[in-house]
Order: C-alpha cells, then structure tokens, then sequence
C-alpha cells in the first residue's frame, strides 16, 4: 500500500510542477508579447500580469522601471533632436541676411577699378563667400528635410521618366566636364511608390557628386528589380573614404568646396521612401547603389 501512495504522491507532485511551468510559460510568453509592444508604441502603460506568482511579478517590475528608464531616455533624445534641428534652422537663416550683403558689397566692389593684387584677393573673398552661402543653403535644405520627412507624399513614380528627367537637367554640366553618361534603361517603366521631389533631390545629389569625383565617365543603369547603379572612376578616392560618403559633413581632399550635405541627405531621402543606398569602391571605380523594393502587393 506504501509504495502506491509514494507513487500517487510523486504523480500529484509532478502534476503540480508541470502546471506551474505551465504558468510560467505562459507569463514569460505574456511578459514578451506586452514588452514588444511598449516599445514600439508611445505608451506609459506599464506591463501587468494576471499571474500572481512572484518571480513574474518580480520581473515585470523590473523590466517596468527598465522601460521608464527608456522612456525617459528617449524623450530628451527627441528633445535634444528637435531643439538642434530648429538651432541648425535658426542658424541658417541668420546666416543668409549677412551673407546677401556680403555679395552684394563684393559686387559693388568688383564694379570698381581694382589693382590686380585686389581683385585676387576679391576673388578669394568672393570664393569662400559662395562656398559658405552653400554650405548654409544645405544645412538649410537638411534641417528642413529631418523635420519634414514625416509628410513625404508616396505615390506610384516610373524610375525610368525619374532618372531621365534629372540627367537632362545635369546633362549641360557633365558634358562641359568631359563626362558622357552612358545610360542603360529597360524597355518597361518601372514603378515605385515613391516622392517625385524627394527622389528628383536623391538623383540630383547623387549626379552633384558624379560631377567632383568622376574621373571622366559616367554609367547609370536601372533593371527591372528597382535597382539604379551610378558607376565612374574615381582615381581621387579609397575604400575608407566611400565608406564615409554617406556621413554628414564628410568632406575628401577632392571636394573641398563641397558640404558634405549631399549624399547624407540623400540617404535619409531614399530610406523614408523605403529604399535602401549603398556605396562601394571597386578596382578605382566607384558605385552607387539604390534599390526600391515593388509594393507589397505586387510581390
């Protein structure tokens, strides 16, 4: 009779712990589903279980103050994000008041009969005034975009029209440099969901920094897929330096008069359309990559 409660007892004990890592399961389950969704949601609602076991209970409230914590963290980040893009803003547009009188005095003084010695030194004067008007136009240009980019517009766009319409428009330019793009383009219009401004300022800047570091070529491709390529030598550049293209304020020996604005805002451009960019340098030859993934229902 012994032996048959111990086994009765062992069964019951069993029984007992299987359900009790069945509740854990279930709370550990219940504990993930609730901390994905706090993070990708703005909510102070903070985890709860319907389990009173105190291990559980012991680590939702931990991973509840690890979540205020986070919170916290990521307000005065966007704080601090906000109030520096409105300095960047703010800076800009005092900069440009000063800047314009500073053209128009040098255009009087260019009007004036001048020694050689100071027209040189006008010209400089003149040089680095419309290099910072630039960089000021550009930082301009990016502040607006990081604080605009939630209100792009997506609508069906054909890559082809897009890419042809921004090389005619560069076309008077590369061929004054020496550069004939060669274009390849597929029979077939392919159509993207995409901003036709923001892609326009996306190939623009990408075809600005053809312009600096071309060694005398151009080839733009587009298949089928939604990728575009834009290849030329680049006898003037290195693997680490294509690795910082993308970087804001990146600027190469090269490239002096540049803000290295550019390619940073074309690449948060294409990827608030959902694109992807890359760079890379190959055998002195550098490539841009964009691809632009077809609608979810297409695919």
């Amino acid at each position: 009779m012994l032996p048959w409660l111990l086994c009765l007892s062992l069964a019951f004990l069993l029984l007992l712990l299987l359900i009790k890592l069945h509740l854990l399961r279930q709370g550990m389950e219940e504990i993930s589903g609730q901390v994905g969704q706090r993070l990708t949601e703005d909510s102070n609602n903070p985890i709860f279980l319907p389990s009173r076991d105190k291990t559980l209970m012991g680590l939702a409230a931990a991973l509840n103050l690890q979540l205020r914590q986070l919170r916290q963290a990521r307000q005065c980040y966007e704080g601090g994000d906000r109030e520096l893009k409105e300095a960047v803003t703010n800076i800009s547009h005092d900069l440009r008041t000063p800047l314009t009188a500073l053209c128009g005095h040098l255009d009087l003084l260019e009007a004036e009969e001048l020694s050689e010695a100071a027209q040189r030194h006008v010209a400089a004067i003149r040089n680095r005034a419309e290099a910072l008007k630039r960089l000021t136009e550009e930082l301009l240009h990016y502040s607006v975009i990081l604080s605009t980019q939630e209100d792009l517009v997506l609508e069906p766009v054909s890559l082809n029209g897009a890419l042809e319409e921004s090389l005619a428009s560069f076309y008077a330019a590369l061929t004054q440099a020496g550069i004939h793009p060669q274009i390849q383009l597929p029979a077939q219009p392919v159509v993207r969901p995409l901003n036709r401004d923001a892609l326009a300022r996306v190939f623009g800047n990408i075809l600005s920094n053809a312009l600096k570091y071309s060694g005398g070529d151009l080839t733009v491709a587009l298949n089928e897929d939604g990728e575009v390529r834009f290849s030329n030598a680049a006898p003037g550049l290195n693997e680490v330096q294509v690795g910082k293209l993308f970087d804001r304020f990146f600027t190469v020996e090269a490239a002096r008069s540049s803000s290295g604005l550019g390619l940073a805002i074309a690449k948060t451009l294409v990827e608030h359309m959902g694109g992807q960019i890359s760079a890379e340098y190959t055998d002195g030859v550098l490539h841009i990559r964009l691809r632009f993934e077809p609608p979810r229902f297409l695919q």
